[in-house]
């Protein structure tokens, strides 16, 4: 048998999901920015609700222009919006599959967390 057809049965196995590594590209790059402890803390709270840069930098124990940073690179990746309400800007969360990912990482390291 040769290589050529053995590539052509191994790739069509059963069960084997679609996708090749490249295809994993975007994904990485956006779960390195998403593991954060303080993005991680603010993709918890917009979950619950929408919020101005000062409040989530207050629950999160850092200055307004650090929590700026840590949304922009929030929102580079698509996982935030933002709304301008007179002076105020709020966040909210514009990727739903963030919920699935945060009641996983809640799961694991937040034991007590009841849902």
């Amino acid at each position: 048998m040769s290589t050529k057809t053995t590539l052509k049965k191994a790739s069509k196995s059963p069960g084997k999901p679609p996708g090749r590594v490249e295809d994993f590209a975007d994904a990485a790059e956006c779960l390195r920015t998403i593991a954060h402890p303080v993005r991680l803390r603010i993709v918890q709270l917009l979950l619950h609700g929408r919020y101005t840069v000062g409040e989530l930098a207050a629950d999160c124990g850092i200055q307004d222009n650090v929590g700026s940073e840590h949304l922009r690179l929030l929102q580079r990746c698509g996982f935030l919006t933002s709304e301008r309400d007179g002076r105020r800007v709020y966040y909210s969360v514009a990727e739903p599959h963030l919920e699935n990912l945060m009641d996983c990482i809640e799961g694991r390291f937040l034991p007590n967390v009841q849902k």
